[in-house]
């Protein structure tokens, strides 16, 4: 049974540009590469680095067979074949064979010697995806790019990533506050930050107000000149800087569009969301503008503090008034669109939210944020705010967060049923692997937000066993009058305070 089926674009025609919709696919490729590369034209401020010192320039080894067999051992076979019609489980046969494996390496350590990243793997197709939740998909911008390698390079960029940010993470140039696209870098990372940080502010008297942005395409609003020179800062040697210089350069892509395909364009600016060096080449981007940042922020005595986690960005100010925090969180988004314009970026202005936590006691009412001077919009707070998927409120009681996730994994509980009870369909080992594979990782991402020493968490812990018991009972097909440790202990799964 195929439980998933390919989602197919709408018709060209359903598309518009100024009320028209386009008639020839002609018209489609051009909209959706001007929209894609809309970042191409815009001018950035090279020398806005220069009071930036260097890092030591880092030796640059040859690779190991090591590197690269770690990186493809975690690589899944299942994956949609490459351009190259190369898929995963074929070329880790071809690394078994050892003098394949030495010509890769060969390969992979001439293009660093030579300064050059060879054609054939700067050729790309991007797959056009809807983007989630869109009232209308009649525009260019309710779709998103996913650039697809030839699986060879993508080998190659997984190794030379993980070498990257050794050195970058080595010596201490990324900043502190930049909590994503990083290896061992999780939402829960920035979730915990967050936390800790209202926490301590609570400790000292003080509310906390914190501003959430959020960069418009960013991946692909990456300055090619700029970022060569943030690798140069980061402590790269000639070779290699050389080397990602090239790489970035003269890159060609098609685009796919249901059964249609268009001519090769060139793509002179960001870096491929689907590439394994993308990750790390935004994070560098961004960590040199959060050390600009931070020190306008100290140079102008504006008490703000940081948290980045990819493009989304986090504005946070203690203070017993909301209305100085305003007045700093203001003042800091005005400095924020300087600096990113500085950077070739922008703020998407639709995202901007402001949310206040407070322990008062009293009516609980804030005054309004009013953006629109700088472009924005007037930020009024709401009752909850959902930052990376955590559902906060302004006490930090996370009760809203812990319904909204059990009753996430309940439904899935509840879709499980179709594939099975006690006279046909799956075994009740199969349903417990469901189980602890599917519906638990949801009930409890992010437990960590809440789950301290001596919080209260009789709340949570009640709406989580209710949601264990229910899956329980339909691994068993028990009755519903059956004790829950009971069940629990023949289904082989731990109470719910031991997962946590």
């Amino acid at each position: 049974m195929n439980w998933v089926k390919s989602r197919k674009l709408p018709a060209i025609e359903a598309i518009e540009h100024n009320s028209h919709p386009y008639l020839t696919p002609e018209n489609l490729w051009n909209s959706l590469h001007s929209s894609f590369n809309i970042a191409l034209h815009r001018q950035v401020n090279l020398n806005i680095l220069d009071k930036v010192n260097c890092k030591p320039p880092q030796k640059w080894s040859p690779f190991s067979r090591f590197e690269f067999k770690s990186a493809i051992s975690k690589c899944n076979d299942s994956l949609t074949p490459e351009p190259d019609k190369l898929i995963w489980r074929h070329l880790k046969i071809i690394i078994k064979n050892e003098d394949c494996l030495s010509r890769i390496i060969d390969i992979t350590d001439i293009c660093f010697n030579l300064e050059h990243w060879p054609k054939y793997f700067k050729v790309s197709t991007t797959i056009v995806i809807p983007k989630p939740n869109k009232l209308l998909y009649d525009h260019p911008k309710a779709f998103h790019p996913i650039v697809l390698l030839n699986t060879l390079s993508k080998l190659i960029e997984k190794v030379v990533a993980k070498r990257l940010q050794f050195i970058v993470v080595s010596n201490d140039f990324i900043h502190p506050s930049q909590l994503g696209g990083l290896k061992f870098k999780f939402t829960a990372d920035a979730g915990i930050a967050l936390t800790h940080i209202i926490q301590s502010g609570w400790a000292k008297g003080r509310s906390t107000s914190s501003l959430a942005f959020n960069i418009s395409q960013f991946f692909p609003s990456l300055n090619h000149n700029l970022l060569v020179l943030i690798l140069e800062k980061a402590g790269l040697n000639h070779k290699a800087t050389k080397f990602f210089a090239n790489y970035l350069i003269q890159r060609s892509t098609n685009y796919l569009w249901n059964n249609l395909s268009s001519p090769m364009f060139d793509v002179n600016i960001g870096v491929g969301q689907e590439s394994a060096l993308s990750p790390i080449l935004s994070t560098l981007y961004l960590s040199l503008f959060l050390y600009i940042l931070e020190n306008r922020f100290k140079s102008l005595k504006i008490p703000t503090s940081i948290l980045s986690f990819v493009d989304d960005g986090l504005f946070m100010v203690q203070n017993k008034s909301f209305n100085i925090s305003n007045s700093h969180l203001f003042c800091s988004y005005n400095i924020l669109s300087k600096l990113l314009d500085s950077f070739g970026l922008v703020i998407k202005h639709s995202k901007t939210e402001i949310f206040h936590f407070s322990r008062s006691q009293s009516v609980f009412n804030p005054p309004p944020l009013d953006l629109s001077p700088l472009g924005g919009p007037i930020l009024r707070p709401k009752d909850t705010w959902k930052y990376l998927g955590f559902i906060f409120d302004q006490k930090l009681s996370f009760h809203k967060y812990i319904d909204h996730y059990a009753n996430k994994a309940i439904s899935m509980v509840k879709c499980m049923k179709l594939l099975g009870n006690l006279s046909q369909g799956i075994s009740p080992i199969q349903k417990r692997l469901l189980y602890r594979c599917c519906a638990l990782p949801i009930a409890l991402y992010g437990f960590q937000l809440w789950f301290y020493n001596k919080a209260l968490v009789s709340y949570h812990m009640k709406i989580l066993n209710k949601m264990q018991r229910r899956a329980v009972i339909w691994i068993l097909g028990a009755f519903k009058t059956s004790p829950s440790e009971g069940i629990e202990a023949i289904a082989g799964i731990i109470p719910i305070k031991y997962h946590i």
